[in-house]
């Protein structure tokens, strides 16, 4: 019996010490820590510039509600008798941009069946932009917009590229 004894005393004494029997507090639940994992895209914003002889929207007012949207920036053009044609104009009349050159060169073979002379210009913003008129002059080329929005409603988004 002192053998018993001895041993579930021992046992006893071996179990207190075991985490396993211990009484473990409640902690409070930790508080969530959520991480924002968001990733965030910047485009650069187009610079306004201030010209020295702007023209105003309001000169065509009676032609077209919609102002023309002036966009400045540096490009190259995609053939060289294009550059040479139109290396002194700086007002590009665009009515279609693209991110694939393969895209804008389709587009321009179908505004060469509808009577236009289009070019494609390789924007420094990595787009291909169809130009179908240049000019020297922003209140022609700005004419030449409103011409083609009220001539082909499709074309209602036309804009005007200002070489940088």
């Amino acid at each position: 019996m002192k053998k018993i004894m001895v041993a579930v005393l021992a046992l006893g004494m071996i179990s207190s010490g075991c985490k396993v029997f211990q009484k473990v507090p409640k902690e409070e639940p930790a508080e969530e820590v959520v991480q924002d994992n968001a990733k965030v895209f910047s485009v650069p914003k187009t610079k306004s510039e201030i010209r020295e002889e702007p023209t105003s929207d309001r000169m065509f007012e009676e032609e077209a509600e919609k102002p023309v949207r002036v966009q400045s920036e540096n490009f190259s053009f995609d053939q060289k008798e294009d550059q040479v044609k139109n290396e002194n104009k700086s007002f590009f009349v665009i009515i279609g941009s693209f991110s694939s050159n393969a895209n804008a060169n389709r587009y321009k073979q179908e505004l060469i069946s509808q009577g236009f002379t289009p070019i494609v210009l390789h924007s420094e913003t990595g787009y291909f932009r169809v130009c179908v008129n240049s000019f020297v002059n922003e209140a022609e080329a700005r004419k030449r917009v409103y011409q083609i929005r009220n001539e082909f409603p499709q074309y209602a988004d036309t804009w005007l590229l200002i070489k940088k």
